[in-house]
């Protein structure tokens, strides 16, 4: 199967196999040509640009990018952490204006609270969200996803006692313990070793699969994004990132990393976007070195008519002024 692009991806190319267009109706989150930047004048930062991208209902969505390219703030203008400067973002048809428990978020460091053990860091989400059910009911919920978690054995812990794999799977119990209509996933494996990284990759896609929320799951990992997700959509390097075209994932599921390294499509798609991501990247240097190169503007010599003038010298008292 073959997944080759153009060398110069960022431009309009032919569809492949694995590229397809957003047309769903009805999306349940869309972004419309949003924009983001931080500070002002000189300094000022133009990090995101033109972002267009539907998230369908149900689906499981991969963005991948380099560091740098702007995944996070990404994830926070979805999350209604941040606002945009420009565009807008609509979920359900309604303008996202700041955090909501309808979106789920877990972030890269685990911001779980220090002073609560496993248990109540996620009867914390619980109880906030959830306020109106019986004090049973609540418990019972928040047992569910410890053991859906595999924490059972550690729900007495504090963040301290855990490793880094125990304290992701805390903060993804806590988040989809809130029952959100999105799970937004931003990096959250990437702080982890390779064989906790795998682990938890299954863990995900096991409840992804129970719960068939809207997900949505940055990373910097083609192979995990592919694992995971229905669709690819690449974002390139920033500053002023935008997003690529959408690949499809056309895999069965369930997946099993080991299976997927031997399969044709699989090596295909990663072929796909591992090309577009270096092209892209390629790009974006020689328009840096481009730019670094233009030659510079020589102003002209010019001083001041009297430079050579002999000042007047005015003598004042000590202390005078």
């Amino acid at each position: 199967m073959n997944l080759a692009i153009l060398p110069n991806p960022p431009i309009a190319a032919p569809a492949i196999a694995a590229r397809v267009a957003e047309t769903t109706p009805d999306p349940i989150i869309t972004m419309r040509n949003v924009c983001k930047g931080f500070g002002s004048g000189a300094t000022r930062n133009e990090v995101l640009t033109n972002i267009n991208l539907n998230i369908r209902e149900g689906e499981f969505l991969a963005v991948v990018g380099f560091s740098g390219s702007g995944k996070t703030t990404f994830m926070q203008l979805l999350a209604g952490l941040i606002q945009p400067d420009s565009g807008e973002i609509t979920m359900e048809g309604e303008a996202i204006t700041g955090p909501s428990s309808l979106r789920g978020l877990v972030f890269q460091n685990y911001s779980l609270l220090p002073w609560l053990t496993v248990r109540g860091n996620i009867a914390l989400s619980v109880d906030t969200v959830f306020r109106h059910w019986r004090k049973a009911e609540r418990k019972d919920h928040v047992e569910k996803f410890i053991e859906m978690v595999g924490l059972g054995h550690a729900a007495h812990r504090r963040p301290h006692e855990l490793s880094g794999g125990m304290r992701q799977r805390t903060s993804l119990a806590r988040s989809l313990a809130m029952k959100p209509k999105v799970l937004l996933l931003d990096e959250p494996l990437s702080a982890l070793d390779a064989l906790t990284r795998t682990v938890l990759q299954e863990e995900i896609l096991k409840i992804w699969e129970e719960e068939r929320q809207t997900c949505l799951m940055i990373t910097n990992d083609v192979d995990e994004a592919i694992l995971v997700a229905d669709r690819i959509v690449p974002l390139n390097p920033g500053p002023r990132a935008s997003l690529g075209p959408a690949f499809s994932v056309q895999l069965d599921r369930p997946r099993s990393r080991t299976e997927l390294n031997h399969d044709a499509t699989f090596k295909g798609l990663r072929n796909a976007v591992t090309n577009y991501l270096v092209a892209v990247r390629q790009k974006s240097r020689d328009d840096e070195a481009s730019a670094a190169t233009t030659p510079k503007v020589e102003l002209p010599d010019i001083k001041p008519a009297d430079l050579h003038l002999p000042r007047k010298v005015v003598m004042t008292k000590p202390g005078g002024f």
